[in-house]
């Protein structure tokens, strides 16, 4: 019992960390119609400025702060100069610049700190005890923290006017901007909000990883299987894909074969969207052709 509960706290603290990405995409996807795969690189050159910081003797807490912000103002640079230009409805060129973004950012990561892997500090030490498992206090940190930013997330988009506006142009930008609403300036935001949550999600994740250039590739796929495990247009959705990618990663990992965790998972999402193409929480579109 103690031993699948370990596993069972250790999947919900990894789902924590997909769903947090995952909601970071969604968000994103909703506001500007891009997906942005340079969102986990761009993090990834974030934590590296948060350990060479903390070589320099700085708090990790503020270590981590700062690769946030790396992560916001890098993605912000790369929306204006490269998405931007590209104009409203250039899904698949968005995509591959996005692509290309992520591999200009990996390759410049291991330039500049090389690929051998590297330490990042839990923010928290030790176990807890509890119905006779040790659990880690830092997965139980990420469980805690995750679920604030997906409450605090919650609440800006129901129950405040930014995130009424900011669903006023996910759902047509052309519409927000006749009743006077500043488009650029939410998707900025969006992007921002977006970028942020990826960030705290791989400071999160980085610890119980190591620091590599590529070490949020398998992440992000995660996130993308939750996402649309959940609904590729619900931020709900995402949030509970991720979770459930997170506890079936874990648990395939730990009874089954590491070597399968991704084929059980990405399986188990397939058999979902055979039944249900939009995802459990998704909403059928249909377009005129």
């Amino acid at each position: 019992m103690s031993q699948f509960l370990l596993v069972l706290v250790s999947g919900v603290a990894g789902g924590a960390v997909y769903g947090l990405i995952g909601l970071g995409l969604v968000i994103i996807y909703r506001a500007t119609d891009v997906v942005n795969f340079a969102m986990a690189s761009l993090a990834t050159l974030g934590l590296y400025v948060a350990v060479s910081l903390r070589d320099r003797g700085v708090a990790t807490v503020l270590g981590v702060l700062a690769a946030i912000t790396i992560t916001v103002v890098a993605g912000l640079l790369v929306r204006e100069t490269v998405i931007r230009p590209l104009g409203q409805g250039q899904l698949f060129s968005a995509l591959v610049l996005t692509m290309g973004v992520s591999l200009v950012a990996e390759s410049a990561a291991g330039s500049i700190w090389g690929d051998q892997p590297k330490a990042f500090p839990s923010l928290v030490e030790g176990t807890v005890r509890w119905s006779g498992a040790a659990l880690p206090a830092q997965s139980l940190l990420t469980i805690a923290v995750a679920a604030v930013a997906m409450a605090l997330v919650g609440y800006l988009f129901g129950r405040t006017t930014l995130g009424s506006a900011m669903r006023a142009v996910a759902e047509s930008a052309d519409t927000a901007r006749v009743v006077g609403l500043g488009a650029q300036r939410l998707a900025r935001i969006a992007w921002a909000l977006g970028l942020g949550l990826a960030a705290l999600g791989a400071c999160l994740y980085a610890p119980r990883a190591g620091l590599v250039p590529t070490m949020l590739s398998a992440p992000l796929f995660r996130a993308f299987a939750g996402i649309f495990l959940g609904g590729l247009t619900s931020m709900y959705g995402a949030v509970i894909g991720g979770l459930t990618v997170g506890v079936l990663d874990n648990l395939a990992a730990n009874y089954v074969s590491a070597s399968l965790r991704d084929t059980f998972v990405f399986s188990f999402t397939v058999l979902v969207l055979l039944v249900r193409p939009q995802g459990m929480f998704g909403t059928r579109t249909f377009q005129r052709v």
